[in-house]
């Protein structure tokens, strides 16, 4: 019993010296009660050595660490300088193709639209009605910034603008999101191009640069989510063959999204790099860049803080589910409101971005995240705020936004609303406006060609493959999620859990969203294919997606990290080699192709205005026919093809009834109302045969001045009176009491509106 006790002792000795901290205090208390105060110190003492030893096991295992991977590298037959040098070339390389990429494909543009419109050989004014519509308008102020005799008057009259629309003062500025336009201005006169370049060269080439940023973007974007640049020339590829879907640069170059949709990219391309677990040391460059770019998209786009929106919803469910850190989730939160503050206070207090369904669901996201932390964990109410998250954030979501357009006076975008719940089939209604946006193509569903398009440059089938792999492994970590299992600090190769990575769930929520509104209106498209091109091509190219596929088939036959490797080359190759097969030849035949476009009518039209008409007269007629004569001779007009004022909307409908059935009289009281002087009626509408019968001008009015007789399933028009643009024609009263030709060719008829009236038969 001795013996056995003697080790007993000992060992107590021997703890008695790794602890002699602990047991001293023990001591004191048993012997002396009046000591009681110096328990604290003890401790105190105990707790730093435990924090010391903590930071000295933490320094020593950070000083291990490149020693183990030095020895890894060494048993390799791999230096650390080799693989710098191989990490640095693969950069650098990297770097080289995106940047190619995007210049590549900038030229690329510029050949097209030379070899479309002839821009080289032809007249300022030829060159200038190939703007059309609302990009006639934005290229219009252009050359207003650029004529006026300083920068600050410029802008002054533009915020103050009266010579555009007859009896209405707008500030162009902020209603038409000009700051692309005042940047291409003060560009063009900062860097003394005025000798080298022409100002319209100057304007389509900073647009078909940023379209290069694009391209590059995306490069990077995927690039950064499969490890291998291999993947962003695949999207590259993909994205010019399909540009009919993936950018309107070929129909409109000034339109607002060929300038704001490169700026949304790189947001994206750095958003994707900011969520990647692995990627410390350039986080803050990351986040620099989320921040300058998200703030650039707001202001260059008026409907940005929807798509903004649409992305934020992607990062609320991401971090709903636990699959990324909350504190980068956070960041991206308050980027989105230091961006909505300074577009506030920048864009002339914009009390659109007030009433934004972004800031309803972050200032929601905000409001949940401190009920969060001011709550204890474990209680009930902290675990049932847990599973009521969504629900939650969602009711706040609502009753803030319905507050803010309660107290916050609004006109802008109501509109879309309307427009929203009659495409939803919520609601009638026979308002030609209305009628008129959703019998427009870009706002209807997409046509079976745009799939079969997708289809045929093997696009649309591998984005499904890559969706599926995806979505399913993100399934199964969230399932793993509920059943309490933490995520993995580091994915490897051979795990197979690519649903595991934050930013390929972003992406995967971000292309479902984006695709549901592509699946529902035509003209979203343009924000989602490209990240289809984007996602399709990492997949294909991303040895994760690929063991992720064979650890659930169970490969037994083949290594399946050998295989994964090898169809991650193998796969894209034989995709760009079928590519290349394929379609470069259209491409080259495209680009060698002199195409024509010319409009002598339109030409004759304008060489009229600008020599017969007085310099204050103001024209009437279709919004897209006042935009060009607004571009080319710089007359005042008395409508807009721009849709995000309830005003000019209205102009737009009543200027319209001259292609209605109405009397002269009543068009004649329409036109003075806006002191308008010229007539201007377009053939092409007046006699229009459209493909659909009831999305015609003229239909449209019909319906909506209630000239529609309905009898057994079909509809006549009928009225007292003709239809307009045609008796106008005829040259009998009382129409020529009221009109007085001056001009026509085949096209236009061009009418003075009398002052006096003359009623003689």
């Amino acid at each position: 019993m001795r013996e056995r006790s003697r080790p007993r002792g000992r060992r107590e000795a021997g703890d008695g010296r790794s602890a002699g901290g602990a047991a001293s205090p023990r001591r004191e208390r048993r012997g002396a009660p009046a000591a009681g105060d110096g328990r604290r110190p003890a401790m105190e003492e105990g707790a730093a050595d435990l924090r010391q030893r903590k930071k000295q096991n933490c320094t020593e295992s950070d000083k291990m660490a490149p020693e183990e991977r030095n020895k890894e590298n060494s048993k390799l037959g791999r230096s650390p300088k080799y693989m710098l040098i191989q990490r640095f070339a693969k950069l650098f390389f990297g770097c080289l193709a995106a940047v190619t990429s995007g210049m590549m494909y900038a030229v690329y543009l510029s050949t097209y639209h030379e070899r479309k419109f002839w821009f080289s050989s032809r007249q300022e004014l030829e060159r200038e009605i190939t703007f059309q519509g609302d990009s006639a308008i934005y290229y219009s102020f252009y050359k207003e910034l650029l004529k006026a005799p300083s920068f600050e008057r410029g802008v002054y009259e533009l915020t103050h603008n009266n010579k555009t629309v007859s009896l209405k003062t707008i500030n162009a500025v902020q209603q038409m999101t000009l700051y692309p336009e005042l940047i291409a201005s003060v560009l063009y006169q900062a860097s003394g191009s005025e000798e080298v370049i022409e100002p319209v060269y100057f304007y389509i080439g900073i647009v078909f640069g940023l379209q290069g940023i694009y391209v590059t973007a995306l490069f990077v974007t995927s690039w950064v989510m499969s490890g291998t640049w291999l993947a962003g020339m695949l999207t590259v590829a993909w994205f010019i063959i399909n540009r009919t879907d993936t950018t309107r640069i070929d129909y409109s170059i000034p339109s607002r999204e060929n300038w704001a949709l490169p700026y949304f990219a790189c947001q994206v391309a750095a958003l994707t790099g900011y969520l990647k677990k692995n990627l410390n040391c350039s986080a803050e460059f990351c986040y620099l860049l989320v921040s300058a770019s998200t703030y650039t998209f707001m202001m260059m786009w008026e409907y940005s803080h929807y798509l903004l929106f649409v992305q934020a919803v992607s990062l609320f469910l991401l971090d709903s589910f636990s699959l990324a850190q909350t504190e980068k989730v956070h960041e991206v939160y308050k980027i989105y409101l230091f961006s909505l503050f300074l577009g506030y206070l920048l864009q002339f207090e914009n009390s659109a971005l007030l009433v934004s369904p972004l800031l309803s669901l972050v200032a929601a996201l905000m409001f949940s995240k401190c009920l969060q932390m001011n709550m204890k964990k474990g209680t009930f109410l902290s675990r049932l705020l847990k599973v009521m998250y969504i629900y939650l954030v969602l009711t706040i979501t609502v009753t803030v936004n319905f507050l803010l357009k309660m107290f916050v006076p609004h006109k802008e975008n109501e509109h879309l609303l309307k427009f929203i719940e009659v495409k939803l089939g919520l609601n009638t209604t026979k308002n030609f406006t209305m009628n008129w946006l959703l019998c427009q193509e870009s706002l209807q569903a997409p046509s079976q060609d745009f799939f079969l398009r997708l289809t045929q440059s093997s696009l649309l089938p591998f984005y499904i493959l890559v969706l599926i792999i995806c979505l399913f492994s993100v399934t199964q970590v969230i399932f793993r999620r509920i059943c309490g299992e933490p995520l993995k600090e580091t994915v490897k190769l051979e795990d197979g859990r690519i649903g595991e990575r934050p930013e390929i769930v972003y992406h995967v929520i971000h292309t479902i969203l984006l695709g549901c509104l592509a699946m529902c209106l035509e003209g979203t498209k343009y924000l989602w294919t490209p990240y289809v091109c984007m996602l399709a091509a990492f997949g294909v190219c991303s040895p994760e997606l690929w063991m992720t596929l064979f650890k659930w088939l169970r490969l037994k036959a083949v290594h399946p990290i050998l295989l994964a490797l090898i169809l991650s080359m193998a796969v894209p190759t034989i995709i760009g080699f079928s590519l290349w097969k394929e379609f470069l030849p259209r491409i080259m035949t495209e680009l060698s192709e002199l195409q024509e476009f010319y409009d002598p009518d339109t030409v004759e039209l304008m060489t009229w205005i600008k020599r017969q008409a007085p310099v204050a007269a103001v024209f009437a007629g279709s919004p897209q026919l006042m935009g060009v004569i607004k571009l080319c001779t710089g007359w005042m007009v008395s409508s807009l093809p721009l849709y995000n004022d309830d005003d000019l909307l209205k102009r737009n409908e009543n200027i319209y009834q001259i292609y209605s059935k109405r009397s002269a009289e009543d068009i004649y009281k329409i036109l003075t109302s806006y002191k308008a002087n010229f007539l201007i009626i377009e053939d092409s509408i007046c006699n229009e045969v459209g493909p659909v019968r009831g999305c015609r001008v003229k239909d449209l009015l019909d319906i909506a001045n209630g000239h529609v007789v309905c009898e057994e399933g079909d509809s006549y028009a009928y009225s007292k009176y003709g239809r307009f643009c045609h008796e106008i024609k005829m040259n009998y009263s009382p129409y020529v009491n009221y009109f007085t030709r001056v001009y026509w060719n085949r096209s236009y008829f061009v009418y003075k509106i009398n002052t006096v009236i003359s009623f003689q038969s």
